[in-house]
C-alpha cells in the first residue's frame, strides 16, 4: 500500500487504536478526512479486563467487546488501519509528517499520537525482521490471516489463554509456549482451552529464536530446565507479553513529562504544531477508557480545524448536534 518512491498520503494519521485512537479516528472521518490509523493491536489494554463497569452506557461489558464496538463504527466511516508500529515520524516540509513502520511509509499532513501503552515486543533474533510477516501483536487483527495454519502463541495470563479462545475457532493448531510449569489464568477459560482437540501447552519452555525467510517458518524453543533446544514449524505467532509506554520515537518532537508522557493542552495539542495527542500516552492523570475517549475527540476536532486553516478553509465548530459526515 505504501512505498518508499511514493508514502500513501492521508489528511490524519493516528497512532494507536484503543478508546482514544479509535474515537479520534471516528470524528476525523465523520468529518471527511481521509484517516489512517497505524497499530500493533486493537483495543490496547482494554483487552486485558472482561468487566468493565463504569463506561457509560453499559453496566458491564468486556474490554474485548466495547473495543470491537468502537472499531466497527470507526470502519463505518472509511477509516483505514495498517497492523504495524510507529518507529519514526519525519517532518516535511510543507506541513506534513513522514510517519514510517518497519516496512512502510505514510504521510499525514497531521499526526495524533493516541498509542497510550504498546505491545511489548518478544525481545528474540529474528522478531524484528518478521514483524508483520508471520509475527503479530494482535490475534483478532490478524488471526483471519492464518485461517486453517499452525500458530502459536508465546506469552502468559488470561492475555495469552483469550488469543487462544479466540484463535482455537479460526486457525488448524495453537501451541501455547509458557515459561511456567502450569499456565496461570481464567480457570474457565483453562478448561475450555485443555478440552480443545487443536490447542496445545509446551509449558517450562520459551521461545528463543524465530526462523523464517522472508516470512516466520518456525519457533526456535528452548526447555527451561534442561536447556534443550528444539523447532517448532509455525505459519504464525501471536505475542502476548503485555504492554509498555514507547514514547522514545518521539520524544525529539514533542514535549514529555518526568514520566515520559506527552503534554498536551486542554484541546489535545502538543509542543508541536500539527502533532496532536491523547489518552493514555498523555499527562493526563486519569487513566480510564473514558477519558481517553474524550481526549480522542477533542484531539481530532482541533486536528481537523488544523487542516482546515492550513487548507484556507474556515475552522467549524463540531458539536454533538452536527450531522455532518
Amino acid at each position: 500500500m505504501s512505498s518508499q518512491q511514493d508514502p500513501q498520503a492521508y489528511d490524519v494519521i493516528i497512532i494507536g487504536a484503543a478508546s482514544a485512537g479509535l474515537t479520534a479516528a471516528l470524528y476525523t472521518a465523520r468529518q471527511g478526512m481521509n484517516t489512517l490509523v497505524v497499530t500493533k493491536d486493537i483495543g490496547g489494554q482494554a483487552l486485558l479486563t472482561d468487566s468493565i463497569e463504569n463506561y457509560p452506557g453499559f453496566e458491564r461489558i468486556g474490554g474485548f467487546e466495547l473495543m470491537s464496538k468502537f472499531e466497527a463504527q470507526t470502519r463505518l466511516y472509511g477509516t483505514e488501519f495498517i497492523y504495524e508500529e510507529a518507529t519514526q515520524i519525519v517532518e516535511e516540509e510543507p506541513c506534513c509528517f513522514l510517519v514510517k513502520t518497519h516496512s512502510g511509509e505514510y504521510r499525514g499532513t497531521a499526526v495524533i499520537l493516541a498509542f497510550g501503552k504498546t505491545p511489548r515486543d518478544l525481545g528474540v533474533p529474528g522478531e524484528q525482521e518478521l514483524k508483520g510477516r508471520g509475527v503479530s501483536y494482535c490475534a483478532v487483527c490478524d488471526g483471519p490471516l492464518f485461517k486453517g495454519k499452525v500458530v502459536g502463541i508465546a506469552g502468559a495470563g488470561d492475555p495469552a489463554l483469550d488469543a487462544a479462545v479466540y484463535l482455537k475457532n479460526v486457525v488448524g493448531k495453537v501451541y501455547i509456549v509458557n515459561r511456567l510449569d502450569k499456565m496461570i489464568g481464567s480457570e474457565d477459560t483453562l478448561e475450555t482451552l485443555t478440552q480443545s482437540p487443536n490447542v496445545e501447552f509446551i509449558n517450562n519452555s520459551r521461545v528463543k529464536s524465530l526462523k523464517g525467510s522472508g516470512k516466520l517458518e518456525a519457533l526456535v524453543l528452548e526447555e527451561i530446565p534442561t536447556k534443550k533446544e528444539s523447532e517448532l514449524p509455525v505459519n504464525g505467532l501471536f505475542v502476548e507479553m503485555g504492554y509498555i509506554a514507547k514514547t522514545d520515537f518521539v520524544k525529539d518532537l514533542v514535549e514529555l513529562n518526568a514520566n515520559k508522557e506527552i503534554i498536551v493542552d486542554k484541546e489535545g495539542k502538543t509542543s508541536h504544531t500539527g502533532i496532536f495527542a491523547a489518552g493514555d500516552v498523555t499527562d493526563t492523570p486519569y487513566k480510564q477508557a473514558v477519558v481517553s475517549a474524550g481526549q480522542g475527540c477533542t484531539a481530532a476536532l482541533t486536528a481537523y480545524n488544523y487542516v482546515q486553516k492550513l487548507r484556507g478553509k474556515p475552522a467549524v465548530r463540531a458539536d454533538w448536534k452536527s450531522k455532518t459526515k
